[in-house]
């Protein structure tokens, strides 16, 4: 994708640079490198995850061969250099990088890869590839944030780039069926998903990428409305956008447990989704609003996303095409978090849970605990979503997993391998062993694509372990006060265990699989913690 937007003129002084091999001249008007590189040169490769708090990583680029986030690093910083984005990475280095991670699976939706692989060839090509080991990889993505994948796949696809197999990766993939490694991928997803190289790159034809040239922008201006601006730098500073922080109190569970006496006791906090792309949608006059869903299912948190009605009424409002995006700090206010829940269960799968009120979480507890009474309770705070991935009936089926191994007692412990039955028919086997791997085991029907399966089992055991032990935010007074892509304790690659993952080949029906994954390893890792009664449980 090359450069667009008119970069060659300006009026009076201006920043001179290369980008992707062309030299350009823009404005010195105190924007940022990724302003220049999205809203001024229209490389779409570079992404917006959470600018510019420059946490994300997906805005990272190579400033004469060194990485850098370019959210925030000030284009007149790097005036008279050499800016490489994915796009502009020699033809056979960039083709190297896709094939990788498409035969591992190191890519889902795509929205952060183009960033990490200009942090992994910028490694590369600055250190001799054999000497660099797992762990120097790991710290190069401690920039990152990808939450789809799980970093295992990730950085196996860093050993088959650097370690010349690519070639063989990419035969690979031309005999693959990708068709069905789409129907796979929509599946676990629960969005139209598309699975190729050009993915990879950054080309899954997310919403803010394709919004026509010219587009008012529109952002939300804090009390209810949209501020609009013909930039996006207008529309926020009409906003008064406020940089987002970390809270300085600790995360808490808003419900006590119900009285009673019980055998297993659980609370649980308010939980960010921590989805990438941010809520985006444009529109033209008359014209039907693009999904904000465009290559990603955003973990069920999109499904009642404002931003396409938003776009479609502004449009017709004001009679021309209308951009509407939210930052990283908009989708931590108002966008839906896990119910959480206070419960308390006897051995025989009884028991009262709580939960914060919330269309549909009564149905979906009882689909997989009909045992458990369920009493819902108003709570100031964010919004609350059973869209998001298995909310209710993950919560009741932990519970119900960690009774039962409570039960199957081996050398007189509780067994570490629990088993977790989704309401669509899902079976998954999870256990975390005294050597700290994850091992699942999982049934979902006909596998479809192998690859794309197992990168989301390990992407869902990811994000069930981090459920448990790190991930929580800090609710006050009915706001969320962690504001910060850090601050939502999502883990590292450093951090994140290895994944072992069995696909068990079946001739049924195709059905999700990861969301079972994703239960099944968070009581696989609360039983291995002894089951307190409070998550997270910090290893």
């Amino acid at each position: 994708m090359g450069l667009h937007h008119s970069a060659g003129t300006v009026d009076g002084p201006g920043l001179e640079l290369v980008v992707d091999g062309v030299a350009v001249t823009v404005p010195d008007d105190g924007s940022s490198l990724l302003a220049v590189l999205r809203e001024r040169l229209g490389i779409t490769s570079v992404k917006d995850g959470c600018s510019p708090q420059g946490q994300c990583g997906c805005c990272t680029v190579l400033v004469d061969g060194a990485p850098r986030v370019a959210c925030v690093t000030p284009a007149r910083r790097v005036a008279g250099r050499v800016v490489t984005t994915v796009d502009g990475l020699d033809d056979e280095d960039r083709r190297r990088w896709a094939d990788a991670f498409l035969a591992t699976g190191a890519s889902q939706c795509g929205f952060c890869t183009p960033g990490i692989i200009c942090r992994l060839e910028g490694l590369r090509a600055r250190s001799e590839p054999a000497s660099v080991d797992r762990a120097q990889v790991e710290r190069a993505l401690a920039a990152h944030l990808c939450r789809c994948t799980g970093w295992q796949t990730i950085v196996e696809a860093w050993g088959l780039a650097v370690g010349g197999a690519s070639a063989a990766a990419s035969e690979l993939d031309r005999e693959r069926d990708l068709a069905s490694a789409e129907r796979r991928a929509a599946l676990e997803g629960g969005a139209v998903q598309r699975v190729g190289p050009d993915v990879v790159l950054g080309r899954g034809g997310f919403a803010d990428d394709e919004a026509p040239e010219g587009a008012l922008v529109a952002v939300p201006d804090g009390a209810g409305g949209w501020a609009l601006g013909e930039t996006l730098a207008e529309a926020r500073a009409a906003a008064g956008k406020v940089q987002g922080r970390r809270g300085s109190r600790a995360a808490a569970p808003p419900l006590d447990v119900p009285p009673g006496a019980w055998d297993l006791t659980l609370r649980t906090g308010w939980v960010e989704p921590g989805y990438l792309e941010t809520d985006a949608s444009w529109c033209v006059p008359g014209g039907e609003p693009a999904t904000p869903l465009a290559n990603g299912g955003a973990f069920g948190a999109k499904r009642a996303s404002p931003v396409s009605e938003v776009a479609r009424r502004l449009a017709d409002r004001h009679g021309r095409p209308v951009r509407v995006l939210l930052s990283r700090e908009d989708t931590v206010r108002i966008g839906p978090k896990r119910p959480p829940i206070a419960a308390g269960v006897r051995s025989d799968g009884t028991g009262v849970i709580r939960v914060v009120r919330t269309d549909g979480v009564a149905e979906a507890i009882r689909s997989v605990a009909p045992g458990l009474v369920v009493e819902q309770v108003d709570v100031p705070g964010p919004p609350t979503s059973v869209d998001l991935r298995a909310a209710g009936w993950a919560e009741a089926a932990v519970l119900l997993a960690a009774l039962e191994a409570r039960r199957d007692p081996v050398d007189g412990v509780p067994s570490r391998r629990v088993t977790v039955r989704a309401p669509g028919g899902a079976q998954a086997d999870a256990a975390v062993g005294g050597d700290g791997v994850i091992r699942v085991r999982v049934e979902c029907g006909e596998v479809l694509d192998p690859i794309v399966l197992r990168s989301y089992v390990i992407g869902a055991a990811h994000m069930g372990f981090g459920w448990v032990t790190s991930e929580a935010l800090a609710v006050e007074d009915g706001k969320v006060l962690d504001l910060t892509v850090r601050s939502f304790g999502i883990l590292s690659a450093a951090a994140t265990p290895h994944v072992e993952v069995e696909l068990v080949p079946s001739d049924g029906e195709a059905v999700n699989g990861s969301d079972a994954v994703f239960a099944a390893v968070a009581a696989a890792a609360w039983v291995a913690r002894g089951c307190p009664p409070v998550w997270p449980v910090p290893s």
